[in-house]
């Protein structure tokens, strides 16, 4: 997209012009228009993180597996580690809390999936927490916002050396982590050595098994495949 169509999307929002009005005007596609917004608010908010601007921690969370990547030493008979770390950063604002999630494949994939910040209540958030755990049927442990940043960069790190980007919804929920420290906190990411990829049912697994290939030769990887090969939503 040309500079000055960027321009005049950003002059049109200051008007309160919805996404939908603007790509009328402009006689763009509605999601070119959102996208723009989207990385416009992101950019600015890590210049608002930059600048010290950044609303205070409430806290972090993460599942039992996350902890176990976190210590491998507290490994537990209650759970197998699938390889995933869902983490939970949520920061107050004014009454209410700003909560962003990031689910992080530290076996293989890095960040698979993001969300926030949304707006949420105390309750609200402890209800989301308790709803996250019962579907990974693991509890939930308050770690440190280093430990959270070393989780989710460190994935995004590792995953990639191996071609993989993180998802597309990870740029609007980074701020919330925070200024990147200099030096991430010593994770040993991979499975026994290597990378260790699981299929999930909205994988290009074709695609994926390619780049493993490509960035670290066969059998210098292990994977499962649990739905079959192909590009269908499952």
């Amino acid at each position: 997209m040309e500079t000055n169509q960027i321009q005049e999307i950003s002059r049109l929002r200051g008007l309160n012009l919805s996404p939908k009005e603007i790509a009328r005007s402009l006689k763009l596609r509605p999601a070119e228009v959102k996208e723009i917004l989207q990385q416009q608010a992101a950019t600015l908010e890590l210049e608002r993180v930059a600048s010290g601007v950044v609303e205070p921690l409430y806290n972090c969370m993460v599942n039992e597996s996350g902890v176990m990547l976190l210590d491998p030493r507290r490994s537990t008979d209650s759970i197998e580690s699938q390889g995933f770390a869902q983490v939970f950063v949520a920061r107050t604002h004014k009454q209410q809390l700003l909560v962003c999630s990031y689910l992080v494949d530290y076996w293989c994939l890095g960040v698979k999936n993001a969300l926030g910040p949304r707006k949420m209540g105390k309750v609200d958030y402890e209800v989301a927490l308790q709803s996250t755990s019962q579907r990974f049927h693991e509890s939930f442990e308050e770690i440190t916002i280093e430990q959270a940043q070393s989780i989710v960069f460190g994935g995004i790190d590792y995953a990639a050396k191996l071609g993989f980007e993180p998802h597309c919804d990870f740029a609007a929920a980074q701020p919330h982590l925070g200024l990147r420290p200099d030096v991430l906190m010593p994770i040993e990411f991979g499975k026994n050595g290597k990378p260790f990829y699981m299929d999930g049912p909205y994988d290009n697994q074709k695609e994926i098994i390619a780049k493993l290939n490509k960035s670290v030769g066969i059998g210098n990887y292990d994977y499962i495949m649990t739905i079959g090969m192909g590009n269908e939503l499952f």
